[in-house]
């Protein structure tokens, strides 16, 4: 794309094919005591129908007594089956016969379908930190670096059937964009106003959570942050590029003493012309100011030389 960067294209993931259902189930607390008093009234029955056949007897009411203790049981099996607890901070995904049915969210005792599977998934927030890096920015130079990635499941639907291991895919595609958004940018560009990687930190953090958002999306993940945690050169350049940085700082150092002297020189001349207090012509203001900027401008302690004769002797 013409007139972009790297940094500026996002990812285009494909669209995920499934989205969450929301599904609370019945509560799960009535269903238990139902299954409670199925079992006792069932075991009440096979009580019954083992003491008539250890007595030998044979009365119509034998099948019908026999038809409903399979039934309670079989009624206590089914309310304990189904009943799934939920935690806060956590989801059930509910899944039948191979097709997903619907997410409970809502935390508590619950009853669902008992033939049905309940995949738990945490909805918590989570940090991941990526691995330390070592890339090469967009000079060449190379550096280590490393971000953290505050996530959250958002869609819990995506997460286990759109991706292989969520988590793992949050981790490769954090990777992936922290490498993407260093190659991107210079580590330093010493002052001359274009984006780096040192001087522009928030607006690199922004470009980093869009990249990764834009990864994990299918996934289902929302990220909530991204910080970068570490950057620097790499060993192999880091004394180089010291010495670099030493010498712009003494360089820019420099150029404020020189600007600042000159203005001091500036303001000196006209004092002493507004006030009249000596007239200078231009070769004692050339000696003036060569003077005063060897004093204003020295690393060390200047001498001073008086001259007792003229200034042209």
């Amino acid at each position: 794309m013409p007139g972009l960067s790297r940094s500026d294209v996002v990812v285009d993931m494909p669209s995920p094919p499934l989205e969450e259902r929301r599904i609370d189930g019945l509560a799960g607390l009535p269903t238990l005591v139902v299954g409670v008093a199925a079992l006792v009234g069932g075991t009440g029955l096979s009580w019954q129908l083992l003491s008539e056949v250890v007595q030998h007897r044979r009365s119509a009411a034998v099948v019908p007594l026999y038809l409903a203790a399979l039934l309670l049981i079989a009624l206590w099996i089914a309310a304990i089956r189904g009943l799934v607890a939920v935690a806060p901070g956590e989801a059930r995904v509910v899944q039948l016969f191979g097709s997903y049915a619907g997410t409970i969210r809502r935390s508590g005792l619950r009853w669902v379908n008992p033939l049905s599977r309940r995949i738990k998934v945490s909805t918590r927030i989570r940090n991941h930190e990526t691995a330390l890096a070592k890339v090469n920015d967009a000079e060449g130079n190379p550096i280590d670096i490393a971000a953290v990635v505050v996530w959250q499941v958002e869609d819990t639907a995506r997460a286990l059937f759109d991706v292989d291991n969520f988590v793992q895919f949050v981790a490769f595609q954090a990777e992936t964009a922290v490498r993407l958004v260093a190659t991107s940018y210079p580590y330093d560009t010493h002052g001359d106003g274009a984006p780096s990687l040192l001087d522009n930190a928030e607006e690199i953090t922004a470009k980093l959570s869009a990249e990764i958002a834009a990864r994990v999306r299918p996934a289902g993940v929302k990220v909530i942050e991204s910080r970068i945690t570490r950057l620097a050169y790499a060993p192999e350049i880091a004394q180089a590029m010291l010495r670099r940085q030493q010498a712009s700082a003494v360089v820019a150092a420099r150029k404020r003493i020189v600007e600042g002297a000159v203005g001091m020189v500036q303001m000196a001349l006209e004092r002493l012309e507004d006030q009249d207090i000596v007239t200078l012509d231009d070769e004692r203001k050339a000696t003036m100011v060569s003077n005063l900027l060897v004093v204003l401008c020295s690393d060390q302690a200047t001498q001073p030389v008086v001259n007792v004769g003229s200034l042209y002797q």
